[in-house]
């Protein structure tokens, strides 16, 4: 945070933090989730996350909240035991399921930033990043690179797209930086890859109406 009190000015209201609902065995993961945290707080951004308060979750959630930030928790309800061992904070709201839970936090969040974490991460990560592939979203989405923890991953990007599977503009979707302060500020900047956007909402109704004339054929 700035030593000063001042905040800094965001075009954001909402960023969703995707991130482990494990500390991590290195305290940089750690730092780099309070790091996060501050950083949002000193841009009077507010938190969208998964809702857990275990792991970088619970640190990322408890930064922001105590700046005075709100945070809007996302869960589904079969999770709140094992992701949820105390006292929560900001607003907490239960879901039926994933696909639930990922729809929610997406409509509710300006950008999204990736923390370290595991398989529920980089599945969360990865839907976003196709969605802006497929130009449902234009939000900017950045891998917050701790200590390299990205690296692998970047470098399989960068050979899918090398190998022609990923074009060099849908590369740019992701946006990557090793502190928080530098992400943020790189999302800021971010310019979107598709002008034009199709609305969650059809986007839904596409998928209902797809899924119903596919069961109308195979029942044919």
């Amino acid at each position: 945070m700035e030593s000063n009190g001042e905040c800094k000015s965001s075009r954001f209201n909402r960023v969703c933090v995707f991130c482990g609902s494990s500390s991590g065995r290195r305290n940089c993961y750690q730092d780099a989730a309070i790091e996060l945290g501050r950083e949002l707080v000193s841009r009077n951004v507010n938190l969208v996350y998964g809702g857990g308060n275990v792991g970088l979750m619970g640190l990322v959630s408890q930064e922001v909240y105590n700046g005075g930030r709100h945070v809007l928790g996302i869960i589904p309800k079969t999770l709140m035991c094992k992701e949820i061992t105390g006292e929560t904070v900001g607003e907490v709201r239960p879901v039926a399921n994933m696909h639930q839970r990922k729809a929610e936090m997406a409509s509710h969040s300006d950008a999204f930033i990736a923390l370290p974490g595991g398989y529920g991460t980089l599945e969360e990560l990865l839907e976003v990043i196709t969605w802006a592939q497929l130009g449902i979203h234009n939000k900017p989405v950045g891998l917050l690179n701790v200590d390299g923890y990205y690296n692998s991953f970047l470098s399989f990007i960068d050979k899918a797209v090398d190998d022609g599977f990923v074009t060099p503009s849908q590369r740019n979707i992701i946006v990557s930086a090793p502190n928080a302060k530098e992400l943020v500020q790189k999302l800021e900047d971010y310019v979107p890859q598709h002008d034009c956007v199709v609305p969650m909402a059809s986007w839904e109704t596409e998928k209902i109406e797809c899924s119903t004339s596919l069961h109308v054929e195979i029942a044919r």
